[in-house]
C-alpha cells in the first residue's frame, strides 16, 4: 500500500491550491504530466464576478461513482473503503456542481458502526491532481499520522477505535480544509450506542438528514467571506432500500419523506457547514426527546428547535398527530429561502 505521508511537502503545495481570484477568474496551468506521488501546483478558477471555470486538471473530469465498501469482519471490527473522486452533482434544478466527493456523493455516503468497533479504513484517491484525506470526528487519532494526505492515484490504510456513540461529521482534512469541505468532501458517521437509546422501543420510523452549504464554484474567497448561494438538505440510507440523495434544493420537497399519523419519528441530523449553524426545527410538532451529538447521555426533552454548530449532530424524536405536510427547516429563514426545507408527508394510515 502506498501512503501519502509526506505531510510537510503536501501542506506547502496545498496552501496555494485554491487561491481566490480578483475581478477576473484565473488559472495557473499545470505541468503537462503528473507523475506518481507528485502534484502540480494550480490555482482556483472562479470568482463571484466572473464566469466559473474548472481549474486545469479537473476540466473534463466527471468520474463515475465508486460505491463505498463496508464489511463487518468481526464482532467488533469493520472494514471501510472510500474513494476520493471528482463527480458532477445537481445542487439545484439544472445547476450542476463539479464536486470534490467521497464516492461521488455530496454529502458522502453514510457510515454506520457500533460503539466499541475497530474501524479498518482505506482511502483511495482517484482525483487526478489533488491530495485528499479523511478526518473522522468519531475517533481518537493523531491527525498528522492517521488523517494523513493521500496523493493522487495512491491509497492509505489506517485503523481507528470508535469508542464514543453519536452522530459525527467526517470530512477531508487536507489544507485548505475549507475548500475541500465547501467543494463537497463531507459526510456523517453514526456510532450506534452499545445499549441503544432509552426511547428505542417507542420509535416507529427513522431517517438520516444532513444540512450543508454551497457557494460560488471553487471560490476560496467566497467560501471564506461570502454568503452561501444554496443551503440544502439531503437524506442518506440508514437501512437497505432507504432513499439516498445529494445535498440539493429540491429532492426532499419534490419527493417528501413519509410517515403515518401517531408514529414517533427519529431523525439523525448532522450539520456539515462549513460555516453556518443550523436551527433545526420541525414545523407542527415539538421535539419530544433530543440526544445532543447523538450520545444517549446528552438527553433533553420538549424542545422547539435544536441548535447545531458546523459539524454538530443530534438525534431528535417527535410524534406526528395529524395527517398533512410537516415542513422540516432551519429556522434561520434566510437559509430556508435558499433551499433548506424538506417535507415530511403524514398519512392518516
Amino acid at each position: 500500500m502506498k501512503r501519502g505521508l509526506a505531510v510537510g511537502a503536501t501542506l506547502l503545495f496545498v496552501s496555494g491550491i485554491l487561491t481566490a481570484c480578483g475581478e477576473e477568474a484565473a488559472v495557473q496551468e499545470p505541468a503537462p504530466e503528473i507523475e506518481a506521488g507528485e502534484v502540480t501546483e494550480v490555482a482556483a478558477a472562479a470568482s463571484s464576478t466572473a464566469e466559473t471555470k474548472v481549474f486545469g486538471p479537473h476540466e473534463g473530469v466527471n468520474q463515475p461513482v465508486v460505491p463505498v465498501k463496508m464489511e463487518r469482519v468481526g464482532e467488533h471490527e469493520v472494514n471501510i473503503e472510500m474513494t476520493a473522486q471528482i463527480t458532477d452533482i445537481e445542487i439545484a434544478p439544472d445547476l450542476m456542481y463539479r464536486a470534490w466527493t467521497f464516492n461521488g456523493e455530496a454529502p458522502g455516503p453514510l457510515l454506520i458502526v457500533n460503539e466499541g468497533d475497530m474501524i479498518n479504513f482505506k482511502l483511495i484517491n482517484i482525483d487526478p491532481a489533488i491530495p485528499h484525506s479523511i478526518d473522522l470526528h468519531a475517533v481518537h487519532a493523531a491527525p498528522s499520522v492517521k488523517f494523513a494526505d493521500i496523493m493522487p492515484n495512491e491509497e492509505g490504510v489506517f485503523s481507528y477505535p470508535a469508542n464514543d456513540p453519536g452522530v459525527f461529521m467526517y470530512h477531508c482534512g487536507t489544507d485548505p480544509v475549507l475548500a475541500h469541505i465547501a467543494n463537497g468532501m463531507h459526510g456523517t458517521i453514526i456510532v450506534k450506542p452499545a445499549d441503544g437509546y432509552p426511547t428505542d422501543s417507542e420509535i416507529d420510523r427513522e431517517f438520516v438528514m444532513i444540512q450543508n452549504e454551497w457557494y460560488d464554484y471553487n471560490n476560496l474567497e467566497d467560501f471564506a467571506n461570502g454568503e452561501p448561494s444554496q443551503v440544502v438538505f439531503s437524506t442518506k440510507a440508514l437501512n437497505e432500500g432507504d432513499r439516498n440523495t445529494n445535498g440539493d434544493t429540491f429532492s426532499l420537497k419534490d419527493e417528501p419523506l413519509t410517515a403515518n399519523v401517531g408514529e414517533k419519528i427519529r431523525i439523525y441530523i448532522n450539520n456539515m457547514g462549513p460555516n453556518e449553524v443550523s436551527s433545526f426545527h420541525v414545523v407542527g410538532t415539538v421535539l419530544d426527546d433530543i440526544y445532543i451529538d447523538g450520545n444517549p447521555e446528552n438527553h433533553m426533552t420538549g424542545m422547539q428547535t435544536i441548535l447545531l454548530p458546523a459539524s454538530g449532530g443530534a438525534v431528535v424524536e417527535f410524534t406526528v398527530t395529524e395527517a398533512g405536510d410537516y415542513p422540516i427547516v432551519t429556522h434561520q429563514f434566510n437559509h430556508a429561502s435558499k433551499g433548506a426545507v424538506a417535507v415530511l408527508r403524514v398519512a392518516a394510515e
